[in-house]
């Protein structure tokens, strides 16, 4: 099923699911919208796609590998280890952000239909966050940046201080502006880099 010929029909489901999202809400999305959306028949949504739930978490994971891979960029940069953990948790939030925000509407119904799945999904992706953050620590202990620590326990701890801006603990009309969002993660980056430096 990851031939190369079918990849391109995936990623074109996924894409038209991202619109319909936006159009109607997970509710209204029906396999028949994504089809027609696609182009393709009904039956072909099936080869890819066992379920309309499995069709929304793949287009959340996918937003995710996305995200990790600029997440990643970022870590390896020749930045200063304070520079690449700022820009990283900035973007970890306001990538996120971009990727749901035309949600107007259906945000919330998504996650209030997904909400049991993705908890478990959200688990992975933040220890594969977490990852890639703990390295950057640990270049900054390495560089006499920051004050010996358990690399991993504090990137734990910068994920879960800027958790509460993510759109999936957020509602739609708690997410705000986007100006003032990163205002708000780039005070924490500076608390919690504070926290690490040497």
């Amino acid at each position: 099923m990851d031939s190369a010929a079918e990849k391109p029909t995936r990623e074109a489901i996924l894409d038209a699911t991202d619109r319909l999202l936006s159009r109607f809400g997970y509710r209204k999305m029906t396999i028949d919208d994504l089809a027609h959306e696609v182009g393709i028949g009904k039956g072909s949504i099936y080869l890819h796609f066992s379920s309309k739930e499995e069709i929304a978490l793949s287009h959340i994971d996918r937003i995710i590998e996305r995200l990790k891979r600029r997440l990643q960029k970022l870590s390896e940069s020749d930045m200063p280890p304070q520079d690449r953990i700022r820009e990283m948790l900035v973007e970890r939030v306001l990538f996120r952000f971009d990727s749901v925000q035309h949600y107007s509407q259906s945000l919330n119904e998504l996650l209030a239909h997904l909400r049991p799945k993705l908890l478990d999904r959200r688990r992975r992706y933040f220890e594969e966050e977490a990852r890639l953050f703990a390295a950057v620590i640990n270049d900054g202990i390495a560089a006499g940046a920051f004050r010996p620590c358990d690399a991993e326990l504090a990137a734990q701890t910068m994920l879960l201080a800027t958790n509460a801006l993510l759109p999936y603990s957020l509602s739609t009309a708690e997410l705000g502006a986007r100006s003032e969002i990163e205002a708000k993660v780039r005070a924490i980056a500076e608390m919690v880099i504070e926290g690490v430096s040497a």
